[in-house]
């Protein structure tokens, strides 16, 4: 039996880096939905887009939440997201390069 496993800090850090970048683009995908959603370009109700946008509410809400609590909406512009993701970029920039040494 094979076991696939980091081998060097550059493995671990290019991982941890990964799932940074998965996060980002999860929340780009939730933000983009919700504006399309919110300008009325949802289908009729199918049970994917739902299983979807429940599966992306779920996942990046929370993180979301923890912004829009401190900064609120400027008329109809919400920069909750341009903010958490400019701060979750510094962090995997901070956090890769710790790992790498």
């Amino acid at each position: 039996m094979t076991l696939i496993a980091a081998v060097t800090r550059g493995d671990i850090a290019t991982y941890v880096h990964a799932l940074f970048l998965v996060y980002i683009l999860l929340i780009f995908v939730y933000i983009l939905l919700n504006m399309m959603f919110s300008l009325g370009l949802r289908p009729p109700y199918t049970r994917w887009v739902d299983a979807v946008m429940n599966f992306l509410r779920d996942v990046c809400e929370p993180y979301l939440r923890l912004f829009r609590r401190f900064i609120p909406p400027i008329g109809m512009f919400d920069l909750t997201p341009m903010i958490a993701i400019i701060l979750l970029y510094i962090v995997e920039t901070l956090v890769v390069n710790a790992i790498r040494g």
